[in-house]
């Protein structure tokens, strides 16, 4: 309960609240993509900050491996289950959303816990850059596989992994993250005392204007779940628990602190609902985008932020 009495999870509400009775309430879009930038800058400076009071350490190390085992397993495992029962094309789709990460859910992971007190790594915002692009080179290869099995390939639709990779790192939201960190780790002690009023003071205030606007979009798009089978709509719930699950486990074998363990199963457990939808739209539109993103971004968004954050926190306290 006490999760909802942070201010930027009720505007959040609030936003779902607006969207539903239809108001006209909304962000501008160059607003909403600067405050993306803004939190994703802030990030990467309090990710460079830390890791330049830490060092590179083995649990740094663990951690950053644990995340990458991650990003392979699910996408795959997820695949797997979900070709059973739908086209090769939605899988992959579906399993690239699932497979990678929410930058959104994992910055409010890292508001939750500084709110609370538990310490973390830095290094867990070089831990979701790296399970970002996994998931979508697989999604890539799943389709190719499928267009060949049917020896049909749509014109347009981009073939090569390289291409993918290539723009999975030099998308302008992930080297901004990265390059903050950069800033930060080269920076260190002093750095963070310039840029205090910057990325500390003003952060909180950012994130619940930009959760407004996310509750808004969220609120807007349930209705592209409509008519879709119900056992979709038990994934997109039940898919972030498993993963989660599988995090902890994970965690729970590496020895990692509760922080960090928290915000593994948080990466795990989130899905993409900006960048594998830009990509996977361009890469595979053989696949239904109402699908893929109305899931993520309709249902496991929204629960990820009202629920699933405080429970995997209170899961990761079991470490301690």
């Amino acid at each position: 309960m006490q999760n909802f009495l942070d201010p930027a999870i009720l505007f959040f509400v609030f936003g779902l609240i607006a969207g539903a009775l239809r108001s006209n309430l909304e962000i501008p879009p160059a607003i909403a993509r600067f405050l993306s930038l803004y939190l994703l800058m802030s990030l990467g400076l309090k990710g460079g900050f830390a890791l330049a009071k830490s060092g590179l350490t083995t649990e740094v190390a663990v951690s950053l491996g644990c995340a990458v085992t991650l990003a392979v397993v699910v996408p795959a495992i997820g695949y797997a289950l979900l070709v059973r029962r739908l086209s090769r094309f939605d899988a992959a789709a579906i399993a690239a959303t699932y497979g990678s990460v929410s930058a959104v859910t994992f910055i409010t992971a890292v508001q939750y816990l500084e709110t609370h007190g538990t310490p973390y790594g830095g290094h867990m915002a070089a831990a979701m850059a790296l399970m970002e692009s996994p998931a979508i080179v697989m999604a890539v290869v799943f389709a190719n596989m499928a267009r060949r099995r049917e020896g049909a390939t749509p014109t347009g639709a981009p073939q090569g992994v390289g291409t993918i990779l290539h723009e999975s790192f030099t998308d302008g939201a992930q080297l901004l993250l990265l390059g903050a960190m950069a800033v930060g780790l080269l920076t260190g002690e002093s750095g963070q005392k310039a840029m205090q009023p910057f990325s500390g003071d003003l952060f909180r205030g950012m994130l619940a204007f930009f959760l407004l606007d996310m509750g808004l979009v969220a609120s807007r798009n349930f209705g592209a779940l409509k008519g879709k089978p119900s056992w979709l709509l038990a994934y997109a719930l039940g898919g972030p628990l498993v993963h989660a699950t599988l995090a902890f486990a994970l965690a729970a074998l590496a020895g990692l602190s509760v922080g960090n363990a928290t915000l593994l199963m948080v990466l795990a457990a989130s899905a993409s609902y900006i960048a594998v939808p830009a990509v996977v739209r361009e890469a595979i539109p053989e696949a239904n985008p109402s699908l893929y993103f109305g899931m993520s971004l309709g249902i496991t968004f929204p629960f990820n932020i009202l629920v699933g954050i405080p429970l995997y926190a209170s899961v990761a306290q079991r470490l301690a």
